[in-house]
């Protein structure tokens, strides 16, 4: 197929037929041809068909339109005016040579012409002007009106592809537009904007400016149209109805309808989503928007339910925004008063003044708080006893406070009273009951059995907690009362708190024990008073007096008691280099009693130390040393003069300091050696150690000896612990040499030591260590050694010889036994014959 867009000027027929074409490029023999000419541009050259003798000239026939022909004698295929591809997109043509007699030479051909389009139309839209109707809180992007515009040109093309676009929107009042169009459908739609501030109240109507482009949107040589879409806005359909309120426990027929919500749009499906995890909804909806309660409600059980409403398209894609749907459950009185507790006990002491509160009976009505159908209300309905009155008690109707009306409570008239209570809402009634124990009131003081227990003698040996003395005394009020309960307490004469008094509160029998260790040195008598309290205040008029107080001694027996070091612990730290004799410490202990003190070691295994047993001194005994043991422990004993079992123990801890007394020393696992011959650069790695601590090793290596010893060997140092040995040269023999070394360590004075270092010069093997040959020797046994092989072979004969004389002795013994034996078996046969 050609394509031909070149001569764009207009030609007369008849200059194209005498001009001369032979440089006209496009040109060929007659054949089927197929040509794509754009549409427009006027009069124009197509094709030159060449003709072959005998053809003389050339016909075209077809669908010509009176656009297309051909020049009979020049073949020339033109047009003499603008093809339209609107009208016509293809021209079918028939083209054949005749000769001169005007006979068929060639053909027909088909020739094929298709006119390409080009973008000379304009988008037109089919409405001039649109109007449309939006819902108030419509979805965004929810499309509710379509804009439509058609294209002439080839819509295979850009020229007839469209693009939409909102030019303009008025009014505008925020910075965002409140409507979008879909550039390809013309769908508009609320933006999100939009949906959240579309509101008639405020604006009921918007004119929209929308642009239709064609060039699928691209701005060369594209055509623009508009049109103008009035939208109004309307109150939306789709609002959440109030706050539905449903009485309880109704007896309607369910399912009953509670409410309707409508959506903005036609044909959706409705439904219910819990905001709540509930075991099952009450609640359902039908296609209509009707909201049913399925079920009876009751408020006690749940007072309020929360749930939405959605819209869903019947592809299951949401149409509205979800409504928050409120329901609440309205009380009625279906609930009777309930007593807080089943028996309600009070304690009223027997001088309870008229008009007191003494207690309050509660109960509870599961009905709604703060309404009528809770409210309720207290009445004593009966009292037993009814004496000394029938009216003892009064209770607040409102508030179930309960009073005393006089001062006339008793207990030895009655103990205990038994009210019934009647508690009464607008409906119902319960009786709750109350029960009143009166307390004897605490007007008697404890009086002791006896004034004076006299005295106890005791040791001081006593271990804590042991009882030393039971005492007594007794109330007059109500047993088991804080009124009648006693408590004992030294009120004189133990200023320490070295005793304790328990009671025994069934019977208020009080045990004194001992409560700190005792001891005679301290105080070896002790003047007690004791006096006797009730946990429960005395009522006024009443005081404690002498009837609650009574005395009691202790005397306290010596115990001979072991001597007591002034410390647990001793602790020492000497140098390990000091003098013998000299001081370390001194420990120190006395005796309770005041015996003399005698002092002695125990567990000295080194026999460094020694104690002077009079005065607790401990001396050095003999050299110390830090490196056999550097914390030195042992036990010091402490005993009486006059009892030597009378002893106690305590531990000295004596640390000896480091000095410097080692000199250090080579720290090495075999000797060195360097492999024979030298290529130079070996060396040898020395280390040194020191059984002194790590601060004095820090070491200095260095060579002795002669000039001789220097030219052959040198020392660098590594670090503060290695050296390296290293010789001078190559030329060495293979030999062990005997290197002297010094090394000195850096103590306060430094020390030092000489080492002869034997270094072997040797051939190596393979594995770069010293090889040593073994070699055969003969040599003839000495003289001392001849002699002893001698004797030890003279000695192998003797037990040989020995072995079998003593053999054959053997043999000739039991030989001489076989012919005794026989002899006299002999003698006995004669004698029996």
């Amino acid at each position: 197929m050609f394509k031909l867009c070149g001569l764009q000027f207009l030609l007369v027929i008849h200059s194209a037929m005498c001009q001369n074409l032979g440089d006209l490029h496009v040109t060929g023999p007659l054949k089927d041809m197929n040509f794509s000419v754009p549409e427009g541009g006027g009069v124009r050259f197509i094709y030159q068909f060449t003709s072959e003798p005998p053809a003389v000239s050339f016909r075209v026939t077809g669908e010509k339109d009176g656009i297309i022909d051909i020049v009979p004698k020049t073949g020339i295929l033109y047009l003499n005016g603008s093809l339209d591809w609107e009208t016509k997109a293809v021209h079918r043509l028939q083209v054949e040579s005749l000769d001169e007699k005007g006979n068929i030479v060639k053909g027909p051909y088909t020739v094929t012409i298709h006119v390409e389009d080009i973008n000379d139309n304009p988008p037109e839209f089919d409405q001039i002007k649109y109007t449309g109707v939006v819902r108030q809180n419509s979805r965004p992007g929810k499309p509710f009106m379509y804009v439509h515009a058609t294209d002439r040109d080839d819509p295979t093309t850009p020229h007839g592809q469209l693009t939409y676009s909102i030019l303009h929107h008025f009014p505008n009042p925020y910075t965002e537009m409140l409507f979008q169009i879909d550039n390809v459908t013309g769908a508009i739609s609320p933006s999100k904007m939009g949906s959240y501030y579309l509101d008639p109240q405020k604006q009921d109507t918007f004119t929209l400016v929308v642009t239709v482009k064609d060039m699928a949107g691209m701005t060369t040589n594209a055509f623009t149209s508009s049109a103008d879409v009035i939208i109004t806005v309307k109150e939306s359909l789709w609002k959440a109805p109030p706050t539905i309120h449903i009485q309880e426990n109704s007896t309607q027929i369910y399912p009953v309808n509670i409410s309707q919500v409508h959506s903005n749009e036609p044909d959706v499906i409705y439904d219910l989503f819990e905001k709540e995890k509930l075991p099952m909804l009450p609640f359902s909806i039908d296609q209509n928007g009707v909201i049913y309660v399925t079920e009876p409600l009751d408020r006690e059980e749940k007072d309020s339910y929360t749930f939405f409403v959605v819209t869903k398209d019947n592809k299951g894609e949401l149409v509205d925004k979800p409504l928050h749907i409120h329901v609440t459950v309205e009380d009625i009185n279906d609930n009777p008063p309930v007593c807080q507790q089943a028996l309600t006990v009070i304690e009223v002491q027997e001088n309870e003044g008229g008009g007191s509160n003494i207690g309050t009976v509660f109960a509870t009505d599961m009905d709604k708080e703060g309404t009528l159908n809770s409210r309720l209300q207290f009445k004593i309905k009966s009292q037993v006893p009814a004496v000394p009155a029938s009216n003892l008690f009064f209770i607040q109707q409102d508030t179930g406070i309960l009073q005393l009306i006089s001062h006339s409570l008793n207990k030895r008239i009655a103990s205990n009273y038994s009210l019934k209570v009647l508690v009464t809402d607008a409906v119902f009634q319960t009786i709750c009951d109350v029960q009143i124990h009166v307390i004897d009131i605490n007007d008697q003081i404890p009086i002791f059995e006896k004034s004076d227990y006299h005295n106890v003698t005791v040791a001081e040996s006593l271990p804590v907690g042991t009882v030393i003395l039971e005492i007594q005394a007794t109330d007059g009020d109500e047993p088991a009362t804080g009124s009648s309960y006693i408590i004992y307490q030294v009120k004189e004469g133990d200023p320490n708190n070295t005793f304790i008094i328990e009671a025994d509160p069934e019977t208020n029998r009080g045990f004194v024990k001992i409560n700190k260790a005792l001891d005679f040195e301290a105080a070896p008598v002790y003047n007690l008073v004791i006096n006797a309290t009730n946990p429960e205040p005395l009522v006024p008029g009443v005081q404690y007096n002498s009837s609650s107080l009574t005395l009691f001694k202790v005397f306290v027996t010596n115990v001979d008691e072991p001597p007591v070091f002034h410390q647990t612990v001793y602790k020492g730290e000497v140098s390990e280099d000091i003098p013998v004799d000299t001081l370390v410490t001194t420990v120190e202990a006395c005796d309770p009693e005041g015996d003399t003190v005698r002092y002695s070691l125990e567990g000295d295994m080194r026999k460094w130390l020694r104690i002077d047993s009079a005065t607790g001194q401990i001396y050095t005994a003999s050299t110390l040393d830090r490196e056999q043991q550097e914390m030195y422990t042992v036990d010091v004993v402490a005993s009486e003069l006059n009892n030597a079992a009378q002893k106690s123990k305590t531990t000295l801890i004596l640390h000896l300091k480091d000095v410097n007394d080692n000199p250090p020393l080579l720290a090495m696992d075999y000797p060195p050696f360097f492999c024979h011959p030298l290529s130079g650069g070996e060396r040898a790695f020395l280390q040194a150690t020191d059984a002194d601590e790590q601060g004095y090793s820090t070491f200095t290596f260095s060579l002795a000896g002669d000039m001789n010893t220097r030219n052959n060997w040198e020392i660098s140092k590594v670090n503060a612990t290695h050296a390296y040995l290293s010789p001078k040269h190559a030329n060495f023999e293979e030999k062990v040499y005997n290197i002297p070394v010094i090394i000195n360590d850096n103590g306060k004075p430094p020390l030092e030591r000489k080492v002869n270092l034997e270094v072997n010069v040797c051939r190596c093997s393979s594995e770069k260590s010293c090889f040593i040959e073994v070699q055969r020797q003969h040599y003839w046994p000495t003289t001392g050694q001849a002699i002893g092989i001698l004797i030890g072979v003279l000695l192998v004969i003797g037990f040989i010889i020995g072995g079998v004389f003593f053999h054959m002795k053997y043999k000739q013994k039991n030989e001489k036994k076989s012919h005794q034996k026989g002899v006299k078996d002999k003698s006995e046969l004669n004698r029996l014959a």
